[in-house]
């Protein structure tokens, strides 16, 4: 029997997704929206372009704008992409508040028609809504992972390409082009300005775009976490994972190495951190508990 997976939310991120693993033949995909028409005439789309791509999977968009989520049962994995962008006056806690709304309606959902699924979130401020997600639905820790550290590890990929070929594994400290350590091949500086520009990848496009943003990459990030999980690969990927004391970090969802398979997140991998990493992360771990704090999901 084939696999099944719902993308909820039907913008750039959303459908392209969809159309990813529509044609990867990973799954069959339904893809919904609180729009009426656009998930459907998108699905429609993907459907008509398998016999060029010879994929048989099948795509369905469906309008959730009445809360019917009844098209997505028994869903193996879900991913969540819906929510408000920040827009111009919009505070920090605004974005917050209007996100976990909006998460809060999806997640009930997924939990009536889905009980047993496995949830990927893409909704910003990331780390939060993942938290949130998990303490919406009671599922278990590693059923419930952020999309995160994927896109960012693209992201130094395709610009370490840029200065040095393109056969690396990318994990700050432990990158590696063809197995030569990063530091051996390009200078200080060099790797600073990478991982600077890594740093601000979504903003940099976002410039360039004018309106919107990032899709391309971000979608393809899902996609390799979903295929890890629906083909059981064990695959190791930096994701937003449930802590509880690795890192020396307790109940909080944090970006960090894990190992992906068909039960979802099966192991935190900790790596040895300096004393500069070390703090860098427990600054970002702050961060992320003072947005869960208020929306009372810590």
């Amino acid at each position: 029997m084939r696999k099944k997976v719902t993308v909820v939310g039907g913008g750039f991120v959303g459908s392209t997704t969809a159309q990813r693993i529509v044609d990867l033949e990973l799954a069959d995909v339904v893809l919904t929206d609180i729009l009426d028409g656009p998930p459907a005439g998108k699905a429609l789309d993907m459907i008509e372009s398998t016999p060029i791509t010879g994929s048989d999977a099948r795509a369905t968009g469906v309008c959730t704008a009445s809360g019917d989520y009844k098209e997505t049962a028994n869903s193996d994995v879900v991913v969540v992409t819906a929510g408000f962008p920040r827009k111009p006056g919009m505070s920090r806690d605004d974005l917050l508040k209007a996100n976990y709304d909006v998460i809060k309606a999806v997640v009930d959902q997924i939990v009536k028609y889905s009980p047993n699924a496995i949830l990927i979130m893409v909704t910003n401020p990331l780390d939060a809504m993942v938290q949130a997600a998990f303490k919406i639905s009671g599922f278990s820790k590693n059923r419930v992972m952020g999309m995160a550290g994927v896109l960012d590890s693209a992201r130094m990929s395709a610009f370490v390409a840029m200065e040095h070929g393109d056969d690396m594994v990318p994990l700050p400290r432990y990158s590696t082009v063809a197995g030569i350590p990063l530091p051996d091949l390009l200078p200080a500086d060099r790797i600073a300005a990478i991982v600077d520009r890594t740093r601000k990848g979504g903003a940099e496009i976002v410039n360039l775009l004018k309106t919107g943003s990032a899709y391309y990459a971000p979608s393809a990030a899902v996609v390799q976490m979903v295929e890890a999980i629906l083909k059981d690969k064990k695959k190791i990927l930096p994701c937003a994972a449930y802590l509880e004391g690795e890192y020396g970090i307790r109940g909080l969802y944090v970006g960090v190495p894990v190992k992906l398979g068909a039960r979802g997140v099966e192991q935190i991998i900790e790596i040895k951190l300096t004393a500069e990493e070390k703090a860098a992360l427990d600054k970002s771990a702050a961060s992320v508990r003072e947005l869960v704090t208020i929306l009372g999901v810590a």
